[in-house]
C-alpha cells in the first residue's frame, strides 16, 4: 500500500476535508430522530403547532446542510480519487519505461494494458469510496447506537448486540472476496490478450479461416472470467440479506422492547420512533457499506497487483565500474552464456569472437539458433549470465544505459514505425537531426522512393505503418537509426521483406558509411560479403568466417547456402 499513499499524499488536504464534511454531515443526520421524537412528544401530544414548525423548520435546515457537507465530501473526495488514480497511473507508466527485457517479458503486455486500465480504474473507485464512507458509515452505526443508549438504555442493548454480528459479517466477506477478486483481473488480462492477439494478427487469422477457433477461445477466456467473477459476486450478494436479516431481527426486538417499556412509562412513544428512526439509519448506512466492501475488496486486489510491478527493480544503469575505453575492437563476445528467465537450456554457450571497429559481421543460422539474442547483448538489452561482452574495451557492464545505446542503433526484427509524419519518426534518431542529414539517412537505407510516393518528409505515416508495405517499413526504420549516427548499428533481419537487388544496394551503402554494422538474417544472401560471418546452431557458434572459408570449413554454412541457390549475389 505503500505506493498508494505516497500518490494519495499529493491531495492530503482533499483526502482530510473530504471525510471531514461527511463528518459533519453524519452529525446532521444523528441529530435528526431526536428533533422528531421532541416533535411527536411535545408539539404533537400538546397540540403546540408552532413547536412543529420550528422543528420543522429545524429538520429543513439539517437537511439543507447536510445537502452542502455532502457535496463539498463528494466533490473533495473525487478529486483526491482522480488525482491519486493520474498519479499511479503515470507512476506505473513511468516504471514500465525503466523495467529491463527480462521484467517486461515476464509482466507481458496484457497484464501492463490491464494494470494500466481496469486496475486503476478500481484503485480510483476504491479511493473515492474509502474517502466517503470508511469514516461516515462506521460513524453513523455507532454514533446511531451511542444514541439509542441516550434514549433508553435497555433499547440500546439491541443495538449493541446488533453491531458485533455486522461486523462479523462485513469482515469474513471482504476477507473471502479480496483474493478472488485478484483472480478476477488475472482472467481479465487472459482476455486482454486474447483481443490483442486478434486485433494484431487479424490478417493470418482470416487468411487461414480460424475464425472459428479464436471465437472458441475466447469464449473459453471470457467465460473463466466470467465464471470468476460469479464465484465472486456469490460471496459478495450474502452481504445484503444477512444485513436486512439481522437489522429486522433488531427491529422486532426493539419493537418489542419499546412497546414493554412505553407500557411501563419509562418511554415516550417519540423516544420509540426515534430508535426505529436509529435503526432505519443503521441499516441505510450497512447497504452503503456492503457495496463500499465491495468495491474496495476489488480495489484492493488491483492495489496489489500493480504495486507488485511496483516493486521490480529497474533497470540498472550500470551494474559495474566504469572502465577506460580503448583499442580497435569494436564489439567482443569472451565465452558469454545466456539464459532466458524460466528458459530451462542456455540460448547461446560459449560464445567468444571479437569484432573490430568499421568491420561489417553476419550473424546467421536458422530458426531458434539464437541470432537475435546474441545482437540484444550488445546494448545490454538483457545481461550475459556468464562471460563479457564489450564494446569499445569495455564491459558493457560498466557503460551508462545512454553511453552505450548512443553509440549503438538496433533495428529490431519487428519494425515499429509510430503514427505521424516521416520526419517524426526519423527524428526519433536524433530530434536535433537537420534537414540534410535526415535525406542522407534516407538515401543510404534506399528509402527515397518511401519519400516520393508520401509526398516528402512531411507525409504522413498511418498508426503502425498500415499504409507502408514491409520493405518500406524496415528501410524508414533503417533511416531512422542511420539518422542517430551511431558507431554500432544492429540490422536484426531487418532487410528481410526487401528484394535482392534492394537488398544489394543497402548493403553497399552500410559498407561506405564505415559503420561497425551486425547484419543478422537467414539467407547467406545479405551476409555473403560481410568482414566476418558468425554461424549459429543452437545456441552455440558452428563456424566463423568469410563466405569463402565457411564453404569450405563449416558443413552447416554449405548446408544453409546450397539450399538457397549458391549463387545469388
Amino acid at each position: 500500500m505503500k505506493y498508494l499513499w505516497q500518490a494519495l499524499k499529493t491531495y492530503k488536504k482533499e483526502a482530510i476535508l473530504s471525510p471531514l464534511f461527511k463528518l459533519f454531515e453524519a452529525c446532521m443526520e444523528l441529530v435528526v430522530p431526536l428533533v422528531v421524537a421532541h416533535i411527536v412528544d411535545v408539539g404533537i401530544a400538546q397540540a403546540d403547532k408552532m413547536y412543529i414548525v420550528h422543528g420543522m423548520l429545524i429538520l429543513v435546515a439539517f437537511g439543507a446542510a447536510g445537502l452542502v457537507f455532502a457535496l463539498t465530501a463528494q466533490y473533495f473526495a473525487a478529486k483526491a480519487a482522480v488525482g491519486t488514480s493520474t498519479e499511479m497511473r503515470g507512476r506505473l507508466f513511468r516504471k514500465l519505461q525503466s523495467l529491463s527485457y527480462e521484467d517486461i517479458d515476464a509482466v507481458g503486455t496484457s497484464q501492463m494494458i490491464t494494470l494500466m486500465t481496469s486496475d486503476i480504474n478500481q484503485v480510483q473507485a476504491g479511493v473515492n469510496h474509502t474517502l466517503r464512507l470508511l469514516l461516515r458509515s462506521p460513524i453513523i452505526v455507532f454514533g446511531a447506537a451511542v444514541m439509542a443508549f441516550t434514549v433508553d438504555f435497555y433499547a440500546g442493548l439491541v443495538f449493541l448486540i446488533l453491531i458485533p454480528l455486522l461486523t462479523i459479517v462485513i469482515v469474513s466477506v471482504m476477507a473471502a472476496t479480496t483474493p478472488l477478486y485478484k483472480k478476477v483481473q488475472e482472467k481479465l488480462d487472459g482476455v486482454n490478450l486474447s483481443v490483442r492477439e486478434n486485433l494484431q494478427g487479424v490478417r493470418v487469422i482470416r487468411a487461414f479461416c480460424r475464425e472459428e477457433k479464436e471465437l472458441s477461445a475466447f469464449d473459453a477466456r471470457n467465460g473463466d472470467l466470467c465464471a470468476a467473477q460469479k464465484r465472486a459476486g456469490r460471496i459478495s450478494a450474502v452481504t445484503n440479506p444477512l444485513t436486512f436479516c439481522f437489522v429486522n431481527l433488531a427491529v422486532i426486538l426493539l419493537v418489542f422492547v419499546g412497546g414493554v417499556r412505553v407500557s411501563a412509562g419509562a418511554l415516550e412513544q417519540g423516544d420509540v420512533i426515534a430508535l426505529y428512526f436509529y435503526i432505519s439509519i443503521i441499516l441505510t448506512e450497512l447497504v452503503k457499506l456492503a457495496n463500499f466492501i465491495f468495491i474496495v475488496a476489488k480495489a484492493l486486489s488491483s492495489v496489489h497487483r500493480i504495486e507488485k510491478v511496483l516493486d521490480l527493480p529497474e533497470e540498472p544503469d550500470r551494474y559495474l565500474p566504469p572502465e577506460e575505453e580503448g583499442g580497435d575492437t569494436a564489439v567482443e563476445f569472451r565465452h558469454v552464456t545466456f539464459t532466458y528467465r524460466g528458459g530451462g537450456a542456455p540460448s547461446l554457450t560459449d560464445i567468444d569472437f571479437s569484432v573490430k571497429k568499421g568491420e561489417t559481421v553476419g550473424i546467421l543460422g536458422g530458426t531458434g539458433a539464437g541470432k537475435s539474442t546474441l545482437v540484444s547483448l550488445i546494448p545490454r538489452f538483457y545481461r550475459a549470465e556468464e562471460g563479457k561482452v564489450t564494446v569499445n574495451g569495455a564491459d558493457v557492464g560498466a557503460l551508462s544505459k545512454e553511453q552505450l545505446r548512443n553509440a549503438v542503433a538496433v533495428v529490431p526484427q519487428k519494425t515499429l514505425i509510430f503514427q505521424g509524419s516521416i520526419r517524426s519518426n526519423l527524428l526519433w534518431g536524433n530530434g536535433g537531426a537537420t534537414e540534410e542529414e535526415l535525406l542522407r539517412a534516407v538515401s543510404v537505407a534506399q528509402a527515397e522512393d518511401v519519400l516520393l510516393s508520401k509526398g516528402g518528409l512531411d507525409g504522413m505515416i498511418a498508426q503502425e505503418g498500415k499504409n507502408l508495405s514491409g520493405g518500406q517499413r524496415q528501410r524508414l526504420s533503417i533511416a531512422r537509426a542511420l539518422v542517430r549516427d551511431p558507431e554500432i548499428l544492429i540490422l536484426d533481419d531487418s532487410s528481410s521483406a526487401l528484394d535482392y537487388a534492394t537488398d544489394a544496394r543497402l548493403r553497399a551503402a552500410l559498407k561506405s558509411i564505415g559503420r561497425t554494422t551486425f547484419i543478422v538474417s537467414q539467407r547467406t544472401a545479405s551476409v555473403r560479403h560481410a568482414d566476418k560471418i558468425v554461424v549459429l546452431e543452437e545456441g552455440r557458434i558452428a563456424g566463423i568466417g568469410t563466405h569463402e572459408e565457411l564453404l569450405k570449413k563449416c558443413s552447416l554454412y554449405r548446408e544453409i547456402d546450397a539450399s538457397q541457390g549458391g549463387n545469388e549475389k
